[in-house]
């Protein structure tokens, strides 16, 4: 079925354009961006039932002047074309204050050129198999209720069984004096959180789906729920790793966990602006074995994070971050690309029309190779199949990185025994990760549940994945 486009941009479109008209008077170069987003968050527990909005949820306007100098920014939420002029004053107020702020300034200010655009005109409506307001909440519910009463009935050591599921409605219009861009799109995600006991011991395992999809993410999270209750079994008899370098084969999970945080935001270009990351330093050299090629881009897949086009108004793209193992180029918004005089690659994403637009990762993956996974599994001696991420840290200005991962499934002479190590870390230097990759998988998965931050805040959809991967690694 297809997505339809919000009512409320549709017949705001006619005011936004008079609106940026009669701005381009007195600027050379105006847009806006428009924002609908709606959606619903519902969760079932033993213990209860919730239906919420869901926190991505806005419905507002930035425009964004060049004001002489570089550029000015003003959000705003209401938009009547009786009170135009008003709004236009209010516009001009907040650049002659940043302008005079400018001038009073002691540091130093950059300015920037005009944002040169082709003229386009066009509009993408993404397709799902079941809209969200064809099944009713009390629908949902039930289903959600019935797969989770289900799991009750596969282990006596369930103490808990937790499932959510999200749908979120995005609808964004850009328009500037030579583009006039449409997108509407859903993207829904779910999780299976299983908590078992015994005795004293207490464990839990987790499963997620998500993707450019509506309620049909509802059938899938049924097909993981036995498998989701069984691993969460398995934790219960986990062992404790001796730290140490070991010989292991992260599976796609781990694979875009790895891609996200070694070379994910490492090229996120505002900080090669800013002189925060090394990649800027390597950009032509090998970073990596000559296995490993990675993208990201919103054209590079389909996940949470593929749209048409940014949030100011470029188109996606796939962008081949790493070409078998040398750094090419990072992924940047449109000012950055601009400062560094390069192309804009349409990773320019706002947490919200409120907030900045920074270089933010979209499908973060490494590409597929020809290896098959027993192949691989029967090729280590000594070591560990690692899978489910927890979370993870980089350094983008010494590379370092630190990964939190759920299980470690021990391997001896080229076959699994059985037993599964949990909690582990694995740390280490990006490039000796990356270098030490011997072998690569045919699938790839791509995973898109979670949400990224920019440090501590702007928090953004992303999906990462890859194949599974071989690779020398620091566990503890």
């Amino acid at each position: 079925m297809k997505v339809h486009m919000s009512i409320y941009l549709t017949n705001q479109k006619k005011t936004l354009k008079k609106l940026i008209e009669l701005l381009s008077e007195d600027f050379k170069y105006v847009s806006v961006l428009g924002t609908d987003t709606c959606g619903k968050s519902y969760q079932v527990r033993r213990t209860g039932v919730s239906i919420n909005d869901t926190d991505w949820a806005e419905r507002g306007f930035v425009a964004r002047i060049h004001n002489g100098y570089n550029y000015s920014e003003y959000s705003f939420n209401e938009l009547r074309e009786e009170g135009i002029e008003e709004l236009i004053q209010n516009i001009k107020e907040k650049i002659n204050e940043d302008i005079e702020k400018l001038k009073a300034s002691s540091i130093k200010v950059s300015s920037y050129p005009l944002i040169e655009e082709e003229r386009i005109t066009d509009k993408l409506f993404k397709i799902v198999k079941i809209l969200p307001e064809e099944v009713t909440a009390e629908e949902k519910i039930k289903k959600m209720t019935r797969i989770k009463d289900e799991a009750f009935n596969y282990s006596e050591q369930l103490v808990d069984f937790r499932i959510s599921y999200e749908e979120c409605h995005v609808s964004k219009v850009f328009i500037s004096q030579n583009k006039e861009l449409e997108q509407s799109y859903i993207w829904g995600q779910g999780s299976m959180f299983a908590i078992v006991r015994r005795d004293d011991n207490t464990k839990y395992y987790y499963d997620s789906v998500s993707g450019l999809k509506g309620v049909e993410i509802l059938d899938e999270l049924q097909h993981k729920a036995k498998d989701v209750v069984r691993l969460a079994e398995k934790l219960l008899d986990a062992k404790k790793i001796i730290p140490g370098e070991y010989d292991v084969i992260c599976s796609p999970g781990i694979a875009g966990l790895i891609a996200h945080e070694a070379f994910g935001h490492g090229v996120e270009m505002d900080m090669f602006v800013k002189n925060r990351a090394k990649a800027a330093e390597y950009i032509g050299k090998e970073v990596a074995s000559e296995l490993v090629t990675m993208h990201d881009g919103a054209a590079a897949a389909e996940n949470v994070s593929s749209y048409y086009f940014d949030d100011e108004g470029v188109l996606g793209t796939d962008t081949i971050i790493i070409d078998r193992g040398i750094l090419k180029t990072g992924i940047s918004d449109l000012l950055s690309a601009l400062r560094l005089k390069t192309t804009p690659t349409g990773n320019g994403k706002r947490e919200s029309f409120e907030r900045k637009a920074y270089a933010r990762m979209t499908n973060t993956f490494f590409s597929g190779g020809d290896d098959k996974l027993d192949h691989m599994i029967s090729s280590i001696k000594e070591g560990y199949l690692l899978d489910v991420m927890l979370s993870g840290m980089e350094d983008p200005k010494d590379w370092g990185i630190q990964c939190m991962i759920l299980m470690a499934k021990e391997i001896k002479d080229g076959k699994f025994t059985g037993n599964i190590m949990s909690p582990v870390i694995m740390t280490g230097y990006v490039p000796d990760v990356l270098s030490s990759i011997s072998m690569v998988s045919e699938e790839v998965e791509i995973f898109g549940s979670g949400a990224c931050g920019k440090g501590y805040k702007e928090w953004v959809k992303a999906a990462d994945g890859g194949p599974y991967i071989k690779a020398r690694v620091r566990l503890g």
